[in-house]
């Protein structure tokens, strides 16, 4: 059985991210992939080294055109499913290989929040004649379930998968010598300092804006700490970045805080800090909130349903109110006065996660779908 998974662009994402996982761990889990893509991005030379072979096919002006190319790729590979990562992946998909009896398949990684209405009129025609769709919590799949009157037979979800000797291999990586340096000295903060932090591009999903906000009244407490934000801008949405700036600087945090950007070192930037806050408005998994869970460390996020649930309705983190500070404030000072229990529930919850979201049940929970659909 071939899996042809079907690309946008390969510019560095979560979607993104996790795929390059499943590749380079294909072989190992018996998964006979190959890769198509429209566009390069920044991790096209990650993709290409992935042990997987990669395909790019452009996609042209005449669109039937694009459509032959694919479908040729499709039925001279002898492809067995289609695996498509965008609404609009699985529609040329579809339509390039009708009559040719391969299977077309989606992941829905995100919400229809933000979709603008050819969008969501694209979704609404797509979703329904796929062969499966999956979704990557319980919470979404019940969601789009819902919303679009969906089969519940050919609805099924594939919780997200980490690679952890990726995580451990990065995490170790904390000498000077390496890229991945100490952080307070980087920061040039002392051992005393709290360090805090949060990972996540500055985008609607995320509400880094309310961290802002607690971090004020964290510092009204006169509690001594540094807090980073490790995501980047997006040119698409550049006020959600301007917005947390602006009020760091207008509230005197600005010695409290810094903005790392993008960075290739996450999972040795989490083993360094002394807890991990999310705040989340629509997160479909929360990739960013496991890996900070593999890594051992006290790990506070809002009470967003699928939050809820890859936390087992919080036994293995903190869980606040959504978009409250106060409340985040009132859980965090319980930590700093408890801080052994919290460290011995983060080692328990690192057990858990290590076992339920790792990259090879994903890839065999893959598998299972393929050879359902």
């Amino acid at each position: 059985m071939k899996i042809a998974y079907l690309f946008g662009s390969l510019n560095r994402g979560g979607t993104e991210t996790l795929l390059l996982d499943v590749f380079r761990n294909a072989a190992h889990n018996k998964l006979d992939a190959i890769g198509v893509y429209r566009k390069s991005g920044n991790l096209e030379t990650d993709f290409i080294q992935s042990g997987v072979t990669m395909y790019k096919i452009p996609v042209s002006r005449n669109r039937f055109t694009y459509l032959v190319k694919l479908r040729r790729f499709f039925v001279g590979n002898d492809v067995t499913v289609v695996h498509a990562q965008q609404p609009i992946d699985a529609l040329y998909a579809r339509l390039a290989c009708l009559g040719t009896g391969v299977k077309i398949v989606q992941t829905l990684h995100g919400y229809d929040f933000t979709n603008k209405k050819s969008e969501k009129c694209m979704l609404r025609h797509i979703i329904k004649r796929t062969d499966t769709n999956i979704f990557v919590s319980n919470s979404q799949r019940k969601y789009y379930q819902q919303k679009y009157s969906l089969n519940p037979g050919k609805q099924q979800v594939v919780y997200n998968g980490i690679s952890f000797d990726k995580l451990n291999a990065f995490a170790q990586q904390t000498t000077l010598s390496s890229p991945m340096s100490n952080l307070r000295e980087e920061l040039n903060i002392t051992p005393d300092v709290l360090l805090l932090g949060t990972v996540g591009n500055f985008n609607s999903v995320r509400n880094q804006i309310m961290i802002c906000r607690f971090l004020k009244e964290l510092k009204a407490k006169k509690i001594s700490f540094h807090f980073v934000f490790v995501g980047g801008m997006l040119e698409s949405n550049p006020q959600k970045y301007s917005d947390c700036i602006d009020f760091c600087n207008q509230n005197d945090l600005e010695k409290n805080v810094s903005f790392l950007g993008s960075r290739n070192d996450v999972p040795a930037i989490l083993k360094q800090l002394d807890a991990f806050v999310y705040a989340t408005n629509h997160d479909t998994f929360g990739i960013a909130v496991v890996e900070a869970m593999a890594v051992g460390i006290p790990v506070f996020v809002n009470d967003w349903e699928v939050m809820t649930e890859i936390t087992d309705s919080g036994k293995y983190a903190t869980l606040y109110k959504s978009n409250d500070e106060v409340d985040l404030l009132q859980q965090f000072m319980v930590f700093l006065q408890n801080k052994e229990t919290y460290k011995d529930k983060a080692r328990v919850a690192a057990c858990f996660v290590r076992e339920m979201y790792s990259i090879e049940k994903h890839i065999e929970n893959l598998k299972q779908v393929y050879i359902g659909s």
